[in-house]
C-alpha cells in the first residue's frame, strides 16, 4: 500500500475565527462609572450573535482563498484576517470587564473561549494587525504555491514531491527531493520571526506570557498540567515506537548500507518515504513481515470499478449513516472540491469545512483512486459530522471538546476499516485473518500511526520554545533538528544551517495550525475505538473490531459530538468512555501482536540512538 499522507486541518468555525473574520463589533458597552452596561449573559449573547454573522463571510473568504490562490484572494484573506483581529481584540477587552464576577459556569466558559478564540492574537494596534495578517497570508500562500525546480521548465509541486518521496528508493534522488522542497521555506524565516514577535505581543495583551502559554491554556487545565499530560501519554507509547524504530533502521541498513544508515544512531530523515518523516508506511514493501500474506489491494478495486471521487466519498458517508447518523446535505455534493482544478492553483491539503455555523458542510481535496485517499475521506467526513452534530450549539461552543477530539472522530472510524469491513462493502474480495496476515496489517498501520506519534508531539513543543524565547531566531533550525533527533531518532543527511528554515517546510508552521491536536487524536482514536467496540458488544481482539452498522455505538459517538465545546473535555470524555483521563494503553492493546513480533526481530540488535 502506498503512503497515507495526513495533511489536513479541521476547518470548523472556531478555526476560521482563528484565521479571519469581519469587524462588526460595537464599541465597549460601559456605563457612567466605566462599568459594563450589559450583564455577562447579555454580552455573551451579543458575541454569539455577531459571531454567527461573521461566520458566513469568513467561510466564503477562506474557501475562495484556498481554492483560488491569486493575488486578489490574498488581499481578501489578509483584509478579513485583519478585521477579525480587531474585532477579537475589542471583544476580549469588553469580556475582561466581567473578571472577578460570580458567573454561570456556561457564561464563564464562553468568555474564556472567546479569549482563546484565535491562534494568533494581534496587538491592539492597527498597523501591527495589518502586518500580522499580511505575514500569515503571505507565508501560507508561499507554501501552497511552492515548487522545486531543476530548471525553469522542470518544476515539481509540493504534492508531486510528496509522491516522489513515496515512490523513489534511490538514496541521492530522495535527498534531492528532500533538500529541494526545503528551499520553499527559506524566504519565510525572517517573516516567521516577526510573526512570533507580533503574536506574542497580542498574547501578552490578553494576559498570557506568550503565545505558547495561550495555546496550552486551551485544554481545561493549566499549561504546566497540559505539558505533564502530553509527557505522560508519550511515555506510555514510547516503548512501542522504540521497537519500531530499531527494526526500521535495521531494514534500511540492509537496503542502503550501514555506512549510510549507522546501526547505533539516528536514521537519515530522507529515507523514510515521507517528506517530513512523519509517517513511514511508504516503506511497507521493504518491511512486510510475511510477503504477500493478507494483502489488501483496495487500489485495484477503485481503479477496476473506476470509482469517481464522489463515489469514494459516498462510501465514507455510508459508514457514518450505518451508525445512525444523517446523510450529508445536497449542498455538500454541490460545493465541495473533490479534484484538483486544471486552471488554477489551489491548496490540495485535505480539509473539512463547516461553513455557516455547520449548516454548509464541505470537503476540499484533490482525490486520487487510492486506498490512502479513501481513508483520508473517511477521516475528513469525521470532521464534517462533528461540525454538523454541534451546529445547534451557540457559536462560541461550535468546536471540538479540544482539538484532539476533532481529529480523533474520523481517525476512530478508519480503525473500523478492517479487512472484514472492506470485504463486506465490496472493496476487497476476501479477508485473510491468520496470524501472519494480522502482523502484516499491524506493521502497515504502525508505520503510519506509531511512527507519527513523536512528530505529532514535537512540532508544537518546538513552537512553545520559540514563543517563550527559549528558542531564539538564531537557533531555529538547530533546535528543530535537536528535537527531531531526541524524539524521532532521525537526522538530516546533509548539513543544515541557520540559513535554512526547515520547520517552515511543514504546512502547519507557516499556516499557524496547532499540531498537538494530531498527537492527542492518535491517542484518543484507540481509546474511543475500545469504548465503541465494547458498546457494540464486540468480543475479540481490538485490532479486528469494526463498529460498522452498530446504532448503539453510533448513538454514543454522536451524543459526544453534539456537546461540542460546551463543557470541559474531561466531562465529554467521561460521558463517552467512563474515564476523565486520556489513556494511551489502548494503543498498546491494539498493537500487542506487532509488539511481540518486533521484540523477536530486535532480540540481537542494539536499539536506541
Amino acid at each position: 500500500m502506498k503512503h497515507f499522507v495526513k495533511l489536513f486541518a479541521s476547518v470548523t468555525l472556531a478555526v476560521f475565527l482563528a484565521a479571519c473574520s469581519q469587524d462588526v463589533s460595537q464599541e465597549p458597552a460601559t456605563g457612567a462609572e466605566g462599568g459594563p452596561t450589559e450583564t455577562a449573559d447579555e454580552f455573551v449573547a451579543r458575541a454569539n450573535a455577531e459571531l454567527k454573522e461573521l461566520g458566513r463571510e469568513i467561510g466564503a473568504t477562506n474557501w475562495v482563498r484556498a481554492t483560488y490562490i491569486t493575488e486578489d484572494t490574498a488581499i481578501l484573506a489578509s483584509a478579513a484576517s485583519e478585521k477579525y483581529s480587531a474585532w477579537h481584540g475589542e471583544m476580549v477587552a469588553q469580556a475582561l470587564q466581567y473578571e472577578g464576577q460570580e458567573l454561570d459556569p456556561s457564561t464563564r466558559r464562553a468568555l474564556e473561549l472567546l479569549k482563546l478564540g484565535t491562534s494568533a492574537p494581534a496587538p491592539n494596534d492597527a498597523a501591527k494587525r495589518k502586518e500580522l495578517a499580511e505575514i500569515r497570508t503571505d507565508m501560507t500562500g508561499k507554501y501552497g504555491a511552492g515548487k522545486y525546480c531543476r530548471t525553469d521548465d522542470d518544476c515539481m509541486s509540493g504534492s508531486e514531491l510528496e509522491q516522489a518521496m513515496r515512490d523513489a528508493r534511490d538514496y541521492d534522488e530522495l535527498l534531492e527531493y528532500w533538500v529541494g522542497w526545503r528551499e520553499v521555506a527559506v524566504p519565510m524565516r525572517e517573516q516567521y520571526a516577526r510573526f512570533v514577535e507580533l503574536a506574542n505581543e497580542g498574547a501578552n495583551e490578553l494576559g498570557y506570557s506568550d503565545l505558547g502559554e495561550m495555546w496550552k491554556s486551551n485544554y481545561d487545565m493549566s499549561p504546566a498540567e497540559f505539558e505533564a499530560e502530553s509527557a505522560k501519554l508519550w511515555k506510555q507509547v514510547k516503548p512501542l515506537y522504540d521497537e519500531l524504530h530499531c527494526h526500521v533502521r535495521a531494514k534500511l541498513g540492509d537496503v542502503y548500507g550501514e555506512d549510510k544508515v549507522p546501526q547505533d544512531g539516528p536514521i537519515p530523515a530522507h529515507l523514510l518515504g515521507n517528506m517530513w518523516a512523519q509517517q513511514w508506511s511508504a516503506l511497507y514493501d521493504l518491511l512486510e513481515p510475511y510477503p504477500g500474506i493478507g494483502d489488501i489491494d483496495v487500489d485495484s478495486t477503485l481503479k477496476t470499478k473506476n470509482f469517481s471521487p464522489q463515489e469514494m466519498t459516498r462510501s465514507a458517508e455510508n459508514f457514518y449513516v450505518s451508525l445512525g447518523m444523517p446523510r450529508l446535505p445536497d449542498t455538500f455534493w454541490e460545493r465541495s472540491q473533490f479534484t484538483k482544478p486544471q486552471d488554477r492553483e489551489v491548496v490540495c491539503h485535505a480539509s473539512a469545512w463547516g461553513l455557516d455555523g455547520g449548516n454548509d458542510l464541505r470537503i476540499k481535496m484533490c482525490i486520487n483512486q487510492t486506498y490512502d485517499d479513501l481513508r483520508v475521506i473517511y477521516h475528513e467526513l469525521g470532521h464534517n459530522y462533528y461540525q454538523g452534530a454541534y451546529k445547534d450549539q451557540p457559536p462560541l461552543f461550535q468546536s471540538g471538546a479540544h482539538g484532539g477530539f476533532h481529529e480523533a472522530i474520523g481517525d476512530t472510524v478508519t480503525l473500523s476499516m478492517t479487512p472484514g469491513y472492506l470485504a463486506e462493502v465490496g472493496l476487497v474480495n476476501t479477508a485473510e485473518d491468520d496470524e501472519r496476515a494480522i502482523i502484516n496489517r499491524q506493521m502497515q498501520m504502525a508505520l503510519d500511526k506509531i511512527a507519527f506519534l513523536p512528530f505529532g508531539k514535537l512540532v508544537d513543543e518546538w513552537r512553545w520554545g520559540v514563543y517563550s524565547g527559549a528558542i531564539t531566531p538564531e537557533s531555529y533550525n538547530q533546535s528543530w533538528w535537536d528535537m527531531r533527533q531526541k524524539y524521532q531518532g532521525i537526522t538530516p543527511a546533509v548539513e543544515r544551517t541557520e540559513a535554512h528554515f526547515d520547520p517552515g517546510a511543514k504546512y502547519h508552521v507557516p499556516a499557524n495550525v496547532s499540531y498537538t491536536r494530531y498527537f492527542l487524536a492518535h491517542v484518543l482514536m484507540f481509546q474511543f475505538q475500545r469504548t465503541l467496540c465494547d458498546i457494540a458488544g464486540y468480543e475479540g481482539d481490538l485490532h479486528a473490531c469494526s463498529v460498522f452498522g452498530s446504532k448503539d455505538a453510533g448513538d454514543k459517538f454522536y451524543a459526544m459530538m453534539e456537546a461540542g465545546a460546551s463543557q470541559p473535555w474531561q466531562d465529554t470524555l467521561e460521558v463517552m468512555t467512563g474515564t476523565r483521563e486520556m489513556d494511551a494503553t489502548a494503543i498498546i492493546d491494539y498493537f500487542a501482536p506487532l509488539m511481540g513480533y518486533l521484540k523477536e526481530q530486535n532480540a540481537e540488535r542494539s536499539c536506541g540512538w
